[in-house]
């Protein structure tokens, strides 16, 4: 696919700036869980894990569930609130 492996280690944070993007993206993401729905960070961590993996990436042309499995990712959760006649 044409990807290159930059590592990020504590002495050169800033190797290509997307993990840095990444970690504001998923920052952010837990801020909001956190405002919207009360509780601490570490209740709404795999929620956003699972909203970012499967969430589209400009960057790849995929969400990064799709690149790493192959396939699009098949989940039980209903993301739209269903009426009680349903």
């Amino acid at each position: 696919m044409g990807t290159r492996l930059d590592f990020s280690t504590a002495f050169h944070p800033q190797t290509d700036g997307q993990s840095e993007r990444t970690i504001h993206t998923i920052e952010d993401m837990l801020r909001m869980c956190v405002l919207d729905f009360g509780g601490s960070w570490r209740q709404h961590l795999p929620l956003v894990e699972f909203a970012y993996n499967n969430s589209y990436h400009a960057s790849i042309g995929m969400a990064p569930y799709e690149v790493l499995y192959g396939r699009k990712c098949r989940s039980p959760v209903y993301w739209e609130e269903r009426s009680p006649a349903e």
